[in-house]
């Protein structure tokens, strides 16, 4: 089996997720935070697009092709990479994201899965590609999921692997409710 291989094609498929979920959604709808902490679909995108650089990147010596504004000025401390400020395009955001996937996709195509790599901002920075791949895969997974969730809560379109689209809803959801509320 071809390890590198397989993680590499499951991070594809996530990234694939993450720009499905904003297809088809106004300017608005793809940056309005859906959860009362702010999660929102450009946020996801955005944040994620740092993470590519930065563990693909600068992690082994092999700058990114684009300078990320709120790493350079240290915002991302402070949370700016999971929102799209008014000046940030989704056009803008998201070419970001795929110069970084494919910046990425370069990395992990010409690394071995043990060639070490150091994460400045890591307690104990030393790591190796594949750490490092499966870290963002499954960071990638994570927010794919989020933005499943934050998709539905827009216009109530869901993911492939749901039920299908002559699913009775109500009826399903007033299943779950009542065994919820058998614990009332």
């Amino acid at each position: 089996m071809d390890l590198k291989g397989v993680l590499h094609e499951k991070l594809k498929a996530s990234r694939a997720i993450m720009v499905d979920r904003v297809e088809g959604l106004s300017e608005y709808d793809r940056r309005r935070p859906m959860t009362p902490t702010g999660t929102n679909l450009l946020g996801l995108i955005k944040h994620l697009t740092g993470v590519e650089q930065v563990y693909f990147g600068d992690s082994f010596d092999r700058p990114p092709p684009d300078a990320l504004p709120w790493n350079e000025d240290g915002s991302v401390w402070e949370g700016a990479d999971m929102w799209a400020k008014a000046d940030e395009s989704s056009d803008y955001i998201l070419g970001l994201y795929e110069r970084a996937c494919a910046h990425s996709d370069a990395t992990i195509e010409a690394l071995d899965l043990d060639i070490p790599g150091r994460v400045p901002h890591w307690p104990s920075p030393d790591t190796t590609l594949g750490y490092l791949l499966v870290w963002v895969l499954e960071d990638t997974a994570h927010h794919a999921g989020h933005a499943d969730i934050v998709r539905e809560l827009i216009d109530g379109r869901t993911g492939s692997d749901t039920a299908t689209s002559e699913t009775d809803w109500s009826t399903y959801v007033d299943r779950i409710q009542a065994a919820a509320d058998s614990f009332r």
